[in-house]
């Protein structure tokens, strides 16, 4: 709810508060005035200030204005604030973007604040809902008319200031910007004199080509000058890598922050991560110490990790249950595929091309017979109901999944798919993979895909198809074996049979496809 309007004396005071050389040099200071901390009955009743991460960058904010006054004192060519932040999830960094804005638009009238971030979805329901609700919380919020993805003065604000302080108001507020990398220079067009900020929330997705027209606005020479970046390190490439822990370094000051150590934040939740996907893991690296990947770009598994599997000798626990993963074919090029898999080893790949429905029963029927698995799954999306409908029909021990279905963990995978793949990438450190080129193909073509609350999704086959890949049949069948929980079974070396003598149930072979 927007506050009633102060009556002219305290209006006055208002501004005179909000814009003496106290407040409107050092954010920290306009933070603890502006926002109702610790006030009973208010959103902020049980919090006393900013998080410690977040003080230390609001004052190192204000040092940098007291550093570039004496430039100016003396003369001297002043400087541009760059500031890159790669953090752990739920740290606050909404917050902080939200209040810098504020700060910004409040204490240098006539400014401009262009806020761009990886997604639509990020910067209309993320930023600008987290900027609204500081906006109506804050002391001046009568100050402010916000919408969808501008926040801009309001009018008799605006012809006040226009009417009495003789200033321009025609670039004062704050705009998210959506950036094209098909057309970047639709990006640029802003310079401000009375002062500019560019923030970049998610920065990690932000295309290189943005960051070079977003230099642009920084090019007169004024006190005002401010380029903030916060971010998951996602990726370990790109201008954000680069700012924080790359040739760029010089440029920008960085720091990198853990979510362990922010106060206020449920350290059960890193934790979590940790242990389920291990200290040194990329998910750990990225959501919990703030840190970037090893693996490369958004690449799901790497071609190294692939590699290093098919390099491992084989591994044969016959204890391990036996699992039957099947990819039924779409049509067209694609394939039906189907994986055998004991423990960390392929038994077998079958590929089928072009069968209808009941052809293929009759060949997972043979694979069944076969290799006597302790459980078939089988992907039931397209052609793969029916499938698994008439092998119900004929008894036998069958599950389908959807990759479509929620995951178990949906805070770390959008779907049922994305979380096989991981555990299919955990098992593969440790796995010994067949020689087998179409294989790797398929295990290291899909890209990674978070959407704004880090969740990971992974590229679907058409846009694969779209990008010039094939549909990684055989990887999506290995993944559907890890679709379920398969207890180990007895092993009696006499009388199993599950695993074909002198290797014949390998159709691919060891040396090469």
């Amino acid at each position: 709810m927007q506050r009633l309007r102060y009556s002219p004396e305290e209006e006055q005071l208002l501004m005179t508060q909000l814009w003496s050389p106290q407040i409107a040099d050092n954010p920290e200071t306009f933070v603890l005035f502006a926002f109702p901390w610790g006030q009973p009955n208010t959103p902020l009743e049980r919090f006393k200030g900013p998080r410690k991460w977040q003080r230390e960058v609001l004052r190192e904010i204000a040092e940098f204005i007291k550093d570039n006054r004496g430039k100016i004192s003396a003369d001297e060519m002043i400087d541009a604030l760059r500031e890159a932040v790669s953090s752990g999830r739920g740290v606050g960094k909404s917050a902080l973007v939200s209040w810098l804005i504020l700060w910004m638009l409040t204490t240098r009238i006539g400014s401009s604040v262009v806020v761009s971030a990886n997604s639509e979805t990020q910067l209309r329901t993320v930023t600008w809902g987290e900027l609204t609700k500081w906006a109506t919380m804050s002391i001046n919020a009568h100050w402010w008319e916000p919408s969808a993805t501008k926040l801009a003065p309001a009018a008799w604000l605006t012809d006040l200031v226009e009417r009495d302080l003789k200033k321009g108001t025609r670039y004062w507020g704050a705009e998210g910007k959506l950036w094209s990398e098909e057309n970047p220079d639709a990006y640029a067009g802003v310079h401000n004199m009375d002062g500019m900020m560019v923030i970049f929330d998610e920065a990690s997705g932000i295309p290189d080509s943005i960051w070079s027209v977003a230099a642009g606005f920084f090019t007169e020479n004024i006190l005002d000058r401010y380029w903030l970046a916060f971010s998951n390190g996602r990726r370990n490439t790109g201008y954000f890598y680069e700012a924080v822990d790359g040739n760029k370094r010089d440029f920008w000051r960085s720091r990198k922050i853990d979510a362990r150590t922010v106060e206020g934040t449920d350290k059960s939740i890193y934790e979590q991560i940790i242990a389920e996907y291990g200290e040194d893991s990329d998910e750990a690296r990225v959501e919990v110490y703030g840190d970037f990947p090893k693996s490369g770009d958004d690449q799901f598994i790497m071609p190294s990790v692939v590699e290093d599997a098919m390099k491992r000798p084989r591994y044969k626990d016959m204890s391990a249950p036996v699992v039957l993963g099947v990819d039924p074919a779409r049509g067209g090029m694609d394939s039906t595929v189907m994986v055998v898999r004991q423990g960390r080893d392929i038994v077998a790949i079958r590929r089928f091309k072009g069968d209808d429905t009941m052809t293929t029963v009759g060949n997972v029927i043979d694979m069944i017979e076969e290799f006597k698995p302790t459980l078939t799954v089988i992907d039931e999306g397209g052609l793969g109901y029916g499938i698994l409908d008439r092998l119900n029909e004929q008894r036998y021990k069958v599950r389908g999944v959807n990759f479509g279905w929620k995951a178990k963990n949906p805070v770390m995978w959008g779907n049922k798919r994305a979380e096989m793949w991981g555990a299919m990438r955990e098992w593969l450190k440790t796995a010994a993979l067949p020689q087998d080129r179409q294989l790797k193909t398929d295990l290291t073509g899909p890209m990674k895909k978070p959407n704004s609350a880090g969740t990971i999704f992974l590229e679907g086959k058409k846009e694969m198809k779209a990008r010039g890949l094939a549909s990684p049949d055989a990887a999506d069948a290995l993944a559907v074996t890890f679709a379920f929980p398969v207890a180990h079974r007895e092993y009696n070396p006499r009388t199993d049979i599950r695993r074909p003598t002198g290797m014949q149930g390998i159709t691919t072979s060891w040396m090469g496809a």
